[in-house]
């Protein structure tokens, strides 16, 4: 069943952007890393353009060299959350929570408090951990890779039930009678091998019963959980073919868990600089180039294209000679578009300008291009939706809620206003309380 609508996300972060010389631009506030006024004007936008959630990723240590630029990641996704949810009102908050190291019940506890206070609108990307320096952080070694899922599992099965021990049929509180029946807030008493939980969680249901379930898109083992427990599955694909089989590969693994397709989202992501012109958003970006060391990535581009000799002139095309050797990488769709825009005579500096380098699809252009991109993939059955990236959360959510929400709108591929108040509602889910009842039979 093919949505109406498409579902469109905001990734946040450390309240700067995605690219490293955001930081030092003078519309930026230096502090911003730690401010939260900062990301509640960012999710307000968000919300203000009816996106449907706002992102928060998350790793266990410190990423980046701090020397340069800040830390890639919010300081704490699960922290920042419950502050958004006092700041909003619709929009949908998904908070990224590793199942390597936090005891369940806690996890459990955490989430679904979170839900209850934002009434319904907290969803949970639920991932392991895999960096050696998260390990180090936590006392101890890395788990072997299917020793990492095994405690993912269980996990993932406590949670769930911890979410259900506080039934529905405990019924609203009465002053003449009781708070809650008893009888419905019981414990689940599950033990494994790596985690384990009495129960019952002192947390009555949300509006939208728990939080969504989110699950990133990745091989072997991953996606078999993704297929498992998600509602929603994200991925980074790098084209438009690679999207449809990695939508595909999900929907089976959700059918081999006995659940139905239909009933998970494939959210893909993609980046985005707008300008009123193609030069104007490629000089936005290259505003930003300016600001860090291009010098490695410069090198890297001649390796990517083929060329065997350091480019001559970052901000010249290439010469004739250099353009006749240009060659595709065989194993990166990534690097057909780079020779492209090569031979179509772009300079070093505008290619990379272009993106070529972010690990997911971008386009720098117009509000126009970008709602090409969009409707696209979305037509041609890649993603039910995206996960939006921007260089500058300071000026490209407000760019891309002004200028691309409107023509998606006009093209009828996003909703007018929100029809709900849950996540779930956003998302078009179905209800879920505890398990997926046919992940259990199916068990």
């Amino acid at each position: 069943m093919k949505n109406e609508h498409m579902i469109l996300g905001a990734v946040l972060g450390n309240n700067f952007g995605t690219h490293p010389g955001t930081w030092r631009m003078p519309h930026v506030g230096p502090g911003s890393y730690t401010s939260i006024e900062a990301t509640v004007t960012q999710a307000r936008t968000a919300e203000r353009g009816g996106l449907q959630f706002v992102f928060l990723a998350d790793r266990l240590f410190l990423h980046g060299d701090v020397t340069t630029a800040p830390p890639l990641f919010n300081i704490d996704p699960i922290i920042t959350i419950a502050a958004l949810t006092q700041a909003t009102e619709r929009i949908g908050l998904v908070a990224t929570a590793s199942t390597s190291f936090t005891e369940p019940y806690l996890l459990a506890r955490q989430l679904k408090a979170l839900d209850v206070i934002s009434h319904g609108r907290v969803g949970w990307n639920a991932i392991p951990s895999f960096e050696p320096d998260a390990f180090a952080n936590f006392g101890r070694q890395p788990p072997a890779r299917e020793n990492k899922y095994e405690r993912l599992h269980e996990v993932m099965q406590i949670v769930h039930a911890l979410w259900a021990s506080w039934g529905y049929e405990a019924g609203e509180p009465d002053q003449a009678g009781m708070f809650a029946d008893p009888a419905h807030v019981r414990p689940v008493n599950l033990q494994g091998t790596h985690v384990g939980a009495r129960g019952p969680l002192p947390v009555p249901p949300s509006e939208q019963g728990q939080p969504v379930v989110v699950q990133p898109a990745s091989s072997g083992y991953g996606l078999e959980a993704a297929g498992m427990y998600a509602n929603v599955i994200i991925a980074m694909p790098s084209s438009l073919e690679e999207a449809r089989v990695q939508r595909e590969r999900a929907r089976k693994a959700a059918a081999r868990a006995g659940r139905d397709p239909e009933t998970i989202k494939f959210i893909a992501f993609a980046g985005f600089t707008t300008g009123d012109t193609e030069r104007q958003a490629l000089d936005k970006r290259r505003v930003l180039d300016d600001r860090i060391d291009l010098s490695g990535q410069l090198a890297g581009l001649g390796a990517y294209l083929g060329l065997r000799r350091r480019l001559s002139n970052p901000d010249e095309p290439l010469s004739a000679a250099e353009a006749a050797a240009l060659r595709v990488h065989p194993k990166d769709p990534r690097s057909v578009r780079t020779v492209e825009l090569a031979r179509a005579g772009w300079s070093p500096r505008d290619i990379l300008a272009h993106a070529v380098f972010d690990p997911y699809p971008s386009v720098v252009g117009t509000a126009e291009q970008i709602a090409d991109h969009l409707q696209e993939w979305f037509e041609a059955g890649a993603a039910d939706g995206f996960m939006t990236n921007f260089d500058d959360f300071h000026t490209g959510i407000d760019d891309f809620v002004d200028r691309v929400v409107p023509l998606l709108r006009k093209r009828g591929l996003f909703h007018e206003d929100y029809k709900g108040r849950t996540l779930r509602d956003h998302l078009g889910l179905p209800p879920q309380y505890g398990l997926d009842p046919r992940l259990s039979a199916a068990g």
